[in-house]
């Protein structure tokens, strides 16, 4: 019996692969694959880490010293999804980065439906939208399609999107 990976090399070597050698590397790229973390880049860590816990719940945990730049790690405990806010290294132009977007840029949140934006789901919608407005953080409202789940959009102190929506309701 062939190895799958020796045999993903002996496809490869031909001198024009099947298209059935990149469905195979694709299903053996990643083995139970889950997400791990997500990252923001930000010139004020501390700042962009107390939004997250006032606004989305978030926990500060520990973090490792880098030495040369500093990360503050936090979770979510209802998920476990963790978020890492790392100093930004100065003049780095990262294509999701908002300090890369090209001049002027908006902030009108109305545009993050299709945008780059993270989502949480919570089961407090309109408490959490009068938080948000209590806060005095600019915000855009829908719902989907169907009505069962509805949205609302705006930025963290960075401009990163961010959405929260409800959770479907029950039929």
């Amino acid at each position: 019996m062939i190895r799958p990976r020796r045999k993903l090399l002996e496809i490869a070597k031909t001198p024009h692969p099947s298209l059935s050698f990149f469905v195979e590397l694709l299903s053996m790229a990643a083995v139970s694959a889950s997400l791990n973390h997500i990252s923001r880049a930000s010139p004020d860590i501390d700042r962009l880490a107390k939004f997250y816990i006032e606004i989305l719940g978030f926990e500060q945990i520990q973090s490792p010293d880098f030495g040369e730049f500093k990360v503050i790690w936090l979770s979510l405990p209802s998920t476990g999804i963790a978020i890492h806010l790392i100093e930004r290294l100065p003049g780095s132009k990262l294509p999701e980065d908002p300090y890369s977007s090209a001049s002027p840029t908006t902030m009108d949140p109305k545009y993050l439906p299709r945008g780059h934006h993270l989502c949480f789901s919570v089961s407090n919608f309109d408490v959490f939208v009068q938080t948000l407005k209590e806060k005095e953080i600019e915000t855009f409202q829908r719902a989907l399609p169907n009505g069962k789940v509805r949205q609302i959009f705006f930025f963290d102190p960075d401009g990163n999107g961010l959405e929260v929506a409800s959770r479907e309701e029950e039929s």
